[in-house]
């Protein structure tokens, strides 16, 4: 077995990007068409390790840590979905990918949403697996931590980390190996990442929903939705709310809660690559 530190150099985020000066972390694998993967919360780019060499066989996989989370600055700033969506536009300019494929979990499909319909980048298509775009959410952890964001923050550490991994054990239907459980620790851990752990879930806001979800039968690619059938953190209910709401096909996968990409790797891989294969395109 991989330790923690073996699989953090297998993970490798070799680019930097300079976002209103703040240091990105990024990186891409494989050749193709271009194809941009984005995390959700409080995940990082390591969430897609077992995903994006597999999809590198077909397309060239871009990823990155978002602004506040992985590998990526933890500013004392505005790190919510408001400003996400933005720094995804100003990388998809750096890129200069044209109408990649998008693969988007939890609030990183709210990023691509928000980037689509608000900051007018085109796709080829999108693929959104539990993503946040039905309001209202947040959990009770969540409402208690917008309210209280300096105790938490201030908590001792060891408590800290008890909540953070049963918060993140909660995602998935099948324990993790404490190896793949440190990874996603790792960056909340010690006191700029406490900090900016629950700074985060401080600036959860509906509003960053509610800006766009009336606006979804604007969408100018073809959609897709892959949601895990015992999802705790967004109900299945929203998946099927949203499937028709985008008029997008669902695809349910049984013993997967909201982390699919650790519960369910292998469906993974094959809804997104079926839907990439398929004949319905942008403009076809």
């Amino acid at each position: 077995m991989k330790t923690v530190d073996q699989l953090d150099e297998h993970w490798r985020l070799q680019n930097r990007f300079d976002f209103r000066g703040h240091s990105i972390a990024w990186d891409c694998i494989g050749n193709g068409p271009p194809a941009v993967l984005l995390h959700g919360t409080p995940f990082s780019s390591v969430e897609w390790r077992r995903i994006a060499p597999l999809l590198a066989q077909e397309r060239r996989v871009y990823y990155f840590d978002m602004l506040g989370y992985g590998r990526s600055d933890m500013p004392n700033a505005d790190v919510s979905r408001g400003i996400q969506n933005r720094l995804f536009a100003a990388l998809y300019e750096h890129w200069g990918i044209g109408t990649p494929d998008i693969v988007a979990h939890d609030f990183g499909g709210s990023t691509a949403l928000r980037g689509h319909l608000l900051d007018g980048l085109e796709y080829r298509s999108l693929t959104l697996i539990d993503p946040v775009a039905i309001s209202p959410q947040g959990s009770a952890l969540v409402q208690s931590a917008k309210q209280h964001e300096d105790v938490f923050s201030n908590l001792p550490a060891y408590v800290h980390e008890a909540i953070l991994h049963a918060y993140i054990d909660g995602a998935v239907a099948k324990a993790l190996r404490t190896s793949d459980m440190s990874l996603y620790l790792r960056p909340w851990l010690g006191d700029e990442g406490q900090k900016a752990f629950w700074r985060q879930i401080a600036q959860m806001d509906d509003k960053y929903t509610q800006e766009i979800e009336w606006r979804y039968r604007e969408m100018r690619c073809p959609v897709t939705l892959i949601w895990g059938e015992e999802d705790e953190w967004c109900p299945l209910s929203d998946g099927e709310e949203l499937s028709r709401r985008l008029s997008a096909p669902l695809m349910i996968v049984s013993g997967a809660k909201h982390l699919v990409q650790e519960d369910a790797p292998k469906a993974v891989i094959a809804g997104v690559t079926r839907f990439w294969r398929a004949d319905v395109r942008c403009g076809s």
